[in-house]
């Protein structure tokens, strides 16, 4: 079967990544930080032999799109399975506010296990099923293609693990910075877990610009 690529974006900054909150599914939008992102990510994509152009429908992923498609003259299609994990009830919080507000679940989500959710939110296990799910509907609907797919930290956590026979148990390993570019294959539409990672994490397009805030979730973790 012919192999589909996958282009990978996490989308630009926004307030609350500098702020380091629990987005989720909360409509954030980039701050000006994730604007240049997004338009640096456009110059950079110029001259990919891109097909189609798939992203979450949240607006922080929406808006790094933009920029690529119009370089590439392609539509954005969205995609709710596209979307973060979701946290139910502290979403837009902080840690230091969800260990006030909710201290229970705040020492739960510390154990890192993969059936744990937050309170009316989604646990990793359901997380990785959807993101997985979709990646087949996309792999199977766009065999032998090249597609941008703009979308969201976590994802990019559960397409890593995955790829790396990892478990979904403990913190988050890889470095997946803002409007990083990272490349993916599946040669197997019927086995989308079966992944190999070309490239990954890569920043040369926003080389000169601050640091970005870094979301460590191993700092959290209980020893």
């Amino acid at each position: 079967m012919p192999t589909t690529e996958l282009i990978l974006i996490r989308h630009g900054e926004t307030d609350w990544n500098r702020e380091l909150r629990f987005q989720g599914h909360i409509d954030v939008p980039l701050n000006d930080m994730g604007h240049e992102q997004a338009r640096r990510l456009g110059l950079r994509l110029a001259g990919e032999p891109v097909q189609q152009l798939l992203s979450s429908d949240l607006m922080r992923a929406q808006q790094t799109a933009t920029p690529a498609a119009r370089q590439l003259e392609l539509d954005i299609v969205t995609s709710v399975a596209l979307r973060e994990q979701h946290f139910g009830i502290v979403e837009g919080m902080r840690a230091d506010e969800i260990q006030n507000l909710h201290p229970r679940a705040w020492e739960d989500w510390l154990q890192f296990r993969e059936d744990h959710a937050m309170p009316e939110g989604e646990s990793p296990r359901q997380f990785h099923a959807r993101i997985i799910e979709a990646l087949g509907r996309i792999a199977t609907a766009h065999q032998g293609q090249k597609l941008l797919v703009v979308t969201h930290g976590g994802v990019l956590d559960m397409v890593w693990r995955t790829a790396r026979g990892l478990g979904l148990n403990g913190p988050r390993q890889s470095e997946i910075p803002n409007a990083g570019f990272n490349r993916i294959r599946i040669a197997d539409a019927a086995q989308p877990e079966q992944i190999e990672i070309v490239d990954w994490a890569d920043t040369r397009h926003l080389a000169d610009l601050p640091a970005q805030p870094t979301y460590d979730q191993s700092r959290h973790q209980k020893k």
